[in-house]
């Protein structure tokens, strides 16, 4: 947008927390972040959407959260900077188990129970906390400067959602892929529910092995287990059918201990027979092999665990305790029995956890719904063979190949009351009858499942069902598929497999043809895992996980944004810590620093830039660099290369234009002010103010605040938001530009380099004259101008021949080798730089002696080994050359002090004082 009025001041520095607050708001009560339907459906716009992730209902910003919104939020704004129609929709899902786990906390402080309540009271006690308590992370959300479009909110148990969930289950379950059946599950005992398989987190833990003689005591039945109170549901002994050792025993019967069953011994070849002892117990109702080997051979299923994992129905002393008390009561009653032949602890073994309580799962037979999911996830598998769906970086789509090719079925119930409630109901007589959204349940006499629907299934509808679906709504029409999912790997199973599978099937029709437009997303863009600086996975217990929010409270939201958008390599975990991010604000700064420093020198984005003959080799220079930064940012952005396209920005900002531009514009305003030639100032302004408002366009999808607050000053644009996305010029490139700053920057370079070698310090100015490769002095040309300020040298002409040179140093550029001329005498405090010389030369003379009495030592060089040698040799080389330095410059000094001069010092120019 073109300068539009007045331009405010800007404040003595930049402080975030003044502005982030008042501004976002600014741009949600202007409708920036809105997406406009009839601008798509007209032709006017191309459409880009995205539907955010959505959070739990209990949750709050973590750093994950933090870097997903912040690549999305990157997207968003270039896109809408783009000439894009943006939709970027937000919500959050209901999370069953979380969320019901709160309100029954909050219950139990009362000494109530959700039963006391009744799931009607209970439900509507949810809905009143999520109404008070719940969605905080929205607000956090909008402190990391999320654009999103806030009329379009959405929430997993809307009607129109609950809707589509009750749409597309009666779909599939009329279509054979949903069913009901008994089947071994993970069980979580602490959220007393069935769970999923990707909802079950492994780790190696440790345990026992203990080995169990069944029988009689010379019976050679002996079996090993992890799982000690397991034994109270054993059916069966299985062992192979090819086992020579075991092979008469198949068919017989063996006493269960402490129980005193007799039970079968079966030949089944799912036994291996080099594992243990070659026999294993078979319990159907708590192990996914033992239940399939206890149907090939019809053994019954015996349940031994209440619900809160509690020991039942054995008839044993062990019924009512808690399973893990009973594996010490058990193993204890068969050590007193004789039965136990042997014991190896620790015993290290994967044991299954529940991803949200952390209880250890139980493997238990119960009657749950199920999805079949054999032709959903060969749809979604081919989605991405076939180019529908994209996965970015194209690496990672054999992990989801992996995953959707070998996917089990999907326990989709759950034994809650918060959530889907599952929309089948029972009759008198044994009926069973599934009620879409717009039919009434059967009647009298019928009851409703009492379960509800894993959340992965409604969150699964997502990218459909918020706009509308059944309906083919305009947003519909407008915004799906869905343009880019960013996500991290971590959930490239549990969601995005799900939204394909589901995604696909509904917008087909069931008929899962995999046709253009029906998936849910054109590309799925990959990140990693957030991690702490030493590369370890954060978590509350290792105390290494960092608060995004604190970061934000400390730094501000550009900083935080900034320093994650810089570690988002495609696919790859990034480390955080807090120094970094504290060097992001200082950038930010630097950016503030550099456009207070433009603007107290009437920098102005003029309508057209000035003429090519207009500009000097500097001004040509950052303008085509701002071209090729155009280009290159544009690029990675559509490639997804946030880290690239960040650390490009970072260096063009810093190290180009601030570094480099800032300091060559103060001198050629400097020069043209003393020339009293306007057209050189006005033409330098323009080039100030065009080269910043590009760059700060190019940053605004990074940083927007920063970025909002200081185009808005220069421009007096009403915001970036809304502002076009910077094209490159078109202008041709001078022959010479960008070799000219290459030599500026390797004079200015050596210059400083020696000074430093000198122990001059910055603000000392030293008289100083280049001459050029023939000997002339060309310290009246462009070059020399740039360069003697920058290396805070006197400017000598030719006609100073009073000038008596005390050092000089080549140094080698485009054109050939020219000599810097210097006067140095006057510039140092001989006596303090002699003391610290003499310093160094003490340490150089000890280490000449020692690597001097080493290599000397013929038994330590017949014994060491040759790179040991070869390094003493080293530092004892570089120790004599550093003696010879220190003791020539001392040589010097002592000149210098006889003569008994004393360094001048600058006083800070105005610029100077600015910046």
């Amino acid at each position: 947008m073109e300068p539009t009025g007045s331009r405010p001041e800007l404040p003595k520095s930049y402080d975030p927390a003044a502005v982030e607050v008042a501004l976002y708001q600014r741009w949600v009560d202007a409708g920036y972040f809105h997406g406009d339907e009839a601008k798509v459906l007209s032709g006017e716009k191309r459409p880009f959407s995205i539907v955010l992730p959505p959070p739990n209902v209990t949750g709050d910003l973590h750093i994950g959260h933090a870097l997903d919104h912040t690549l999305m939020d990157v997207l968003a704004r270039w896109h809408r900077m783009s000439g894009d129609e943006v939709m970027w929709l937000p919500g959050m899902d209901h999370a069953g188990i979380a969320t019901q786990n709160v309100v029954e906390k909050q219950l139990a402080v009362d000494g109530k129970t959700r039963h006391d309540f009744g799931r009607e009271l209970f439900i509507e006690k949810v809905w009143d906390w999520k109404r008070e308590s719940g969605g905080a992370i929205l607000g956090q959300m909008r402190r990391l400067g999320d654009s999103i479009d806030w009329q379009r909110e959405r929430f997993t148990l809307d009607d129109g959602l609950s809707a589509a969930v009750q749409t597309i289950f009666k779909q599939l379950y009329d279509a054979g892929l949903i069913y009901r059946a008994e089947r071994i599950t993970n069980w979580c005992p602490g959220c007393l529910t069935a769970i999923s398989d990707i909802e079950v987190d492994h780790s190696e833990d440790e345990g026992e092995l203990v080995s169990i003689r069944y029988g009689a005591p010379d019976s050679p039945v002996v079996i090993a287990t992890t799982r000690v109170e397991t034994m109270l549901g054993d059916t069966a002994i299985a062992v192979h059918p090819d086992d020579e050792r075991y092979r008469q025993l198949i068919g017989t019967t063996v006493e269960l201990p402490l129980v005193g069953r007799q039970i079968p011994i079966v030949g089944d070849s799912h036994v291996d027979p080099s594992f243990g002892t070659g026999m294993v117990k078979v319990t159907p109702a708590h192990d996914p092999n033992d239940f399939e080997i206890g149907r090939r051979h019809h053994l019954p299923a015996i349940n031994i665990f209440t619900d809160d994992a509690q020991i039942t129905g054995t008839g044993t002393p062990f019924d009512g305790m808690d399973r893990f008390q009973a594996r010490a009561a058990i193993k204890q009653a068969l050590r007193e029995q004789g039965r136990i032949v042997a014991e190896k602890t620790p015993y290290l073994h994967s044991v299954g956890h529940c991803s949200r309580s952390g209880d250890v799962i139980e493997p238990r037979l119960s009657k749950q719904w199920f999805v079949k999911v054999g032709p959903l996830a060969k749809a979604a598998g081919d989605s991405v063979r076939q180019g529908l769906t994209t996965i970015h970086p194209p690496e990672l789509a054999a992990r989801f190949f992996d995953w959707v090719d070998n996917m089990h079925d999907w326990t989709i119930s759950r034994q809650l009351w918060w959530g889907h409630r599952i929309p089948v109901w029972y009759g008198p007589d044994g009926e069973m009858r599934c009620v879409g959204p717009d039919e009434q349940p059967p009647g009298e006499g019928w009851t409703q499942d009492p379960d509800v629907l894993d959340t992965w299934f409604s969150s699964g509808l997502w990218p459909f069902s918020t706009m509308g679906w059944p309906e083919h709504t305009d947003t519909l029409k407008a915004f799906y598929p869905t343009s880019v999912l960013v996500t991290g790997y971590d959930i490239l199973f549990f969601w995005v497999a799900r939204m394909s599978m589901l995604g696909l099937y509904a917008m087909s029709e069931g008929t899962l043809d995999l046709r253009p437009g029906s998936q849910p997303f054109d590309v799925v863009a990959l990140h990693g895992l957030v991690r702490d600086q030493f590369g370890k996975k954060m978590s509350k217990s290792k105390g290494n996980g960092i608060d995004p929010l604190e970061l934000i409270d400390s730094y501000g939201a550009d900083a935080l944004r900034f320093t994650l958008a810089r570690g988002a390599n495609p696919g790859t975990d990034q480390s955080l810590a807090t120094d970094w991010v504290a060097g992001s604000r200082n950038f930010c700064s630097k950016l503030f620093n550099a456009t207070k420093f433009a603007l107290l020198n009437g920098a102005a984005v003029p309508q057209q830039p000035p003429a090519g003959e207009q500009l000097t080799d500097a001004d040509a220079w950052i303008l085509e660099r701002l071209d090729e930064t155009v280009q290159r940012t544009t690029a990675l952005l559509a490639d997804y290369q946030f880290a690239k396209a960040a650390e490009g920005l970072y260096h063009y900002a810093w190290d180009e234009f601030c570094d480099w531009y800032v300091e060559l514009a103060k001198v050629q305003l400097r020069a043209a002010e003393q020339a009293g030639d306007q057209q050189r100032i006005d033409s330098t302004r323009a080039v100030l103010g065009t080269a910043l408002d590009g760059l700060l366009r190019l940053l605004h999808p990074f940083v927007p605040f920063v970025t909002e607050t200081l185009w808005t000053t220069l421009t007096g644009g009403d915001s970036l938001v809304i502002a076009a996305w910077p094209q490159p010029s078109g202008r041709e490139k001078r022959a010479g530009a960008k070799t000219f700053i290459t030599d500026v920057d390797k004079l200015v370079t050596e210059i400083r380099r020696f000074r430093a070698d000198q122990g001059i310090a910055s603000n000392v100015s030293v008289a100083g004259r280049i001459r050029s490769a023939d000997g002339d002095v060309a310290s009246d040309g462009q070059l020399a101008g740039v360069v003697t300020p920058a290396a805070a040298l006197t400017r000598l002409t030719a006609a100073d021949d009073t000038f008596t040179a005390s050092a000089a140093l080549d140094v080698t550029l485009s054109g050939g080798v020219v000599t810097v001329e210097l006067d140095t005498s006057g510039s140092i405090d001989v006596a303090a730089e002699t003391a610290r010389l003499r310093k160094d030369l003490a340490a150089a003379e000890k280490e000449i002696e020692q690597t001097t009495a080493k290599l000397g030592n013929q038994q330590l060089l017949a014994k060491a080994p040759e790179k040991v040698v070869t390094k003493l040799r080293s530092r004892q080389q570089a120790a004599t050359a550093e003696k010879d330095r220190i003791t020539a410059r001392l040589d010097a000094l002592d000149a210098a002090g006889r003569q008994g001069r004393q360094p001048q010092q600058d006083q800070p120019s105005q610029e100077g004082a600015a910046r």
